[in-house]
């Protein structure tokens, strides 16, 4: 695939409905987009074992320990603890080869197995660390999926939020801590860490790569292209800083906070 390709398949998927957003493909499509040219059908395959083990578990296990058990132990999916700035543990085709990655890239594999099997499961925007919220017979239950599923109680939850700066008031409403996200906010919030990693190595073309998928992603929102002006600008592509700009003013209509003249600034220097 090529990244013009992979750019097709970002846009048909942000034009999807919320409950027809195809994550699997989409995840794929963004490492096709970072890398070309790859063969990504043994994420594909990866998928289908899990997705159709879990269906095997569902019957006799409930649904938190079913995806546990799968992902975690069967096929040994983990957070990498040795480096977890290795640029490999975004890269969803790096992440089915080596079994290791951050956990919003691991949570690809978890929501594509739940959704074919059945599971009632969705991603939890917890502060710097992406959660899974499964729903069981108890009630929801909180899996990281950087510790091989492994369940998290609401205690830990308070606290990692408190460590997280969060307010004792937010730290310990477990319903605002487990509010559950779309796939395709999930799959936002990697391009987001991908965007911000790429800034602080100062390589502006990757930055302008992953903030491009943020707008396909989700062609409503008017900011990813402010960041798409502001990477092309660092790169001194100024012509396509001022193409950016005037996208994200398309986009956010009225309510607009791209002033003119940022573009006019844009443009003086250009000329």
């Amino acid at each position: 695939m090529t990244r013009e390709e992979a750019e097709e398949g970002l846009e048909a998927a942000g034009h999807a409905e919320d409950e027809a957003f195809p994550l699997l493909e989409a995840a794929i499509a963004c490492a096709l987009h970072d890398y070309p040219f790859r063969d990504a059908e043994p994420v594909r395959v990866l998928a289908a074992k899990a997705a159709a083990r879990l269906a095997e578990r569902i019957g006799s296990e409930s649904p938190d320990d079913a995806l546990t058990e799968t992902m975690g132990a069967d096929f040994g999916l983990n957070g990498d603890l040795m480096d977890a700035d290795d640029a490999t543990n975004t890269d969803i085709i790096a992440v089915a080869s080596r079994r290791r990655g951050l956990s919003a890239a691991l949570a690809v594999f978890y929501l594509d197995a739940a959704r074919r099997a059945g599971v009632r499961a969705e991603g939890v925007d917890f502060p710097n660390h992406f959660l899974l919220r499964v729903e069981t017979p108890a009630g929801p239950v909180a899996l990281d999926p950087f510790s091989q599923g492994r369940i998290v109680l609401p205690s830990e939850l308070s606290r990692r939020a408190l460590l997280a700066g969060l307010t004792p008031h937010v730290a310990h409403r477990l319903d605002l801590l487990m509010a559950p996200v779309t796939d395709r906010q999930a799959l936002i919030r990697l391009q987001n860490l991908l965007f911000n990693r790429a800034l602080r190595k100062g390589d502006y073309e990757a930055a302008e790569r992953s903030a491009v998928r943020r707008a396909l992603l989700d062609p409503l929102d008017h900011r990813p292209w402010l960041d798409v002006a502001s990477a092309r600008e660092k790169q001194g592509r100024l012509a396509g800083a001022i193409e950016a700009l005037a996208r994200a003013r398309i986009v956010s209509g009225e309510t607009s906070d791209v002033p003119p003249p940022a573009i006019e600034r844009l443009r003086l220097r250009l000329n």
